[in-house]
C-alpha cells in the first residue's frame, strides 16, 4: 500500500500551514490568557497579604492595649482629693471664711484617707462617718457638729454634711 504524498497537493499544503499557524495563534492566546489570569491572581494575593498583615498588626496593637488595661486595672485606685460641702451654711449664716475653716478642720480630721485604696475606704465608710459625726469642731468660740447626708467614695471623695451649732 502506498501513502500518497501530500506535499505536492496545494490544498493539503494550505490546510497543514493553516493548522500550524492556528496552533501557534491558539498557543499564544492561551499563554496570554494564562499570563493575564496569573497577573490578576498575583495582584489579589498581594492585596490579601496586605490585608492580612494589617489585621495582624491590629490584633497585636489590640492585645497590647488589652495588656496595658489589665495592668492598669490591677493597680488599685486611690483617693486623690476630699471635697466637703456644707448644705445649710446660708441658714446658719456661716460666712465663707468660717466655712473654709470648718472644711479645713474636717479635712484635717480625715486626711489619712488620701492615698489609700478605694476598696478599703468603702469597706470602712462607717468609720469615716463616725469620725466626722462624733467630733465637735471649734471655731471662734462656737462648736460645730456635722451630720453626714451623703458620701460619695471615688478618686475624689465628696462629703455632703449638715452643720449644727453646739455649745
Amino acid at each position: 500500500m502506498h501513502i500518497p504524498s501530500y506535499h505536492k497537493k496545494p490544498g493539503w499544503q494550505r490546510f497543514l500551514v493553516g493548522v500550524f499557524f492556528g496552533a501557534l495563534i491558539s498557543y499564544w492566546v492561551v499563554i496570554f490568557m494564562y499570563g493575564d489570569m496569573y497577573e490578576r491572581l498575583l495582584k489579589e494575593n498581594s492585596e490579601i497579604q496586605n490585608q492580612l498583615k494589617d489585621a495582624e498588626n491590629k490584633i497585636i496593637a489590640l492585645e497590647q492595649d488589652k495588656e496595658d488595661l489589665n495592668e492598669k486595672s490591677k493597680q488599685n485606685v486611690t483617693v486623690e482629693e476630699v471635697d466637703l460641702e456644707i448644705l445649710n451654711a446660708k441658714t446658719l449664716k456661716i460666712d465663707t471664711l468660717l466655712q473654709h475653716q470648718l472644711e479645713s478642720l474636717v479635712k484635717e480630721e480625715i486626711k489619712a484617707i488620701i492615698g489609700r485604696d478605694l476598696l478599703s475606704i468603702s469597706d470602712s465608710d462607717s468609720l469615716l462617718i463616725s469620725s466626722i459625726e462624733n467630733k465637735a469642731f471649734k471655731v471662734d468660740d462656737f462648736s460645730y457638729s456635722f451630720t453626714i447626708k451623703r458620701i460619695i467614695i471615688a478618686p475624689r471623695v465628696r462629703i455632703i454634711v449638715q452643720a449644727k451649732i453646739s455649745n
